[in-house]
């Protein structure tokens, strides 16, 4: 007999049992007053024992039948719990997060974004990974791996969550000079630091309101593979620097760096969450991405630039 075949005639046993009848048992089940009599006839072979004793009046159980129904009606309500408990847990984050994420976002947004996560979910434990590499989410356990930039994989499982705007910054030392610019077209003469990690990190295309676009070659003057390092020494002026709105939001707001060319614009990229080729998605990654995207259209909303 097969373990679903077992436990439907439990479940029919005990309905037949609180229901006092057949028929008010094949009732509540939604079945034919035959099909119940037959599965319970079947289920008193199997167990080799009298459960039920019938006459054309009443129905009741035998001692047998009294003891095997107690011990079927705890079954059904630990299984009912268990698939409660279950469906709570698919609802409510627990447990641990395994994600990685870029050293200048990780620092910026989703440390922040985790503190209130943990806040929120304190059932749950995060392991995050900071790290400029790809890494293999399989081989190191990730849940999810928070990317900034441009998904070359198109087959990869991955949510947007938010994006952001490039932005060209200098230092104090760079103030007077970018003051009299005129256009992208200046900036050659001007020394960079660059970070080699991006896609052409010594061309990038400035594009002004009314959609004319420049190609312009910048000359470094130092190549730096973490943004946060080139972020540290744009400020100190060591040259111009092309770095991400969020990592460059608060010094502008308080004069540390100056947005240099503001009239023209350069190109945006994405913020995705990517996630493990599994058919199932652990809820708190669900949770956290959500999370993030709420964490992404604040800082939209609130950007200085």
């Amino acid at each position: 007999m097969t373990l679903s075949r077992n436990l439907n005639r439990l479940i029919y046993f005990v309905t037949v049992v609180d229901a006092g009848s057949f028929t008010a048992a094949a009732e509540r089940l939604g079945l034919t007053k035959a099909v119940v009599s037959q599965h319970i006839a079947k289920l008193e072979q199997e167990v080799g024992a009298t459960l039920l004793l019938r006459t054309s009046r009443s129905l009741r159980p035998t001692e047998a039948g009294r003891t095997f129904h107690a011990r079927c009606a705890a079954i059904l309500r630990d299984s009912e719990e268990a698939f409660g408990e279950l469906a709570q847990a698919a609802r409510t984050p627990a447990g641990m997060l395994r994600l990685t994420a870029p050293f200048d976002y990780g620092a910026a947004v989703v440390a922040p974004a985790l503190a209130e996560f943990v806040r929120r979910y304190p059932a749950c434990e995060v392991d995050l990974q900071l790290s400029d590499r790809t890494l293999d989410m399989g081989a190191a356990r990730i849940d999810m791996a928070i990317h900034v930039g441009w998904l070359s994989d198109s087959r990869l499982q991955a949510r947007r969550v938010g994006s952001f705007r490039q932005i060209l910054v200098c230092g104090p030392a760079f103030a007077q000079q970018v003051r009299d610019l005129q256009g992208p077209e200046d900036l050659a003469a001007l020394p960079f630091v660059v970070n080699p990690a991006l896609p052409d990190p010594r061309r990038w295309r400035f594009t002004d309101a009314d959609g004319v676009s420049l190609v312009v070659q910048v000359r470094p003057s130092l190549v730096v593979d973490a943004t946060p390092v080139v972020h540290s020494a744009a400020r100190a002026g060591a040259g111009l620097a092309i770095l991400p709105d969020y990592t460059v939001a608060e010094d502008l707001a308080q004069g540390r760096l100056t947005h240099v060319l503001p009239a023209w614009s350069l190109p945006s990229g994405g913020i995705d969450a990517v996630f493990p080729a599994a058919r199932f998605r652990p809820v708190a990654a669900n949770a956290f991405a959500n999370l993030l995207a709420q964490f992404e259209k604040r800082r939209a909303n609130g950007s200085t630039s």
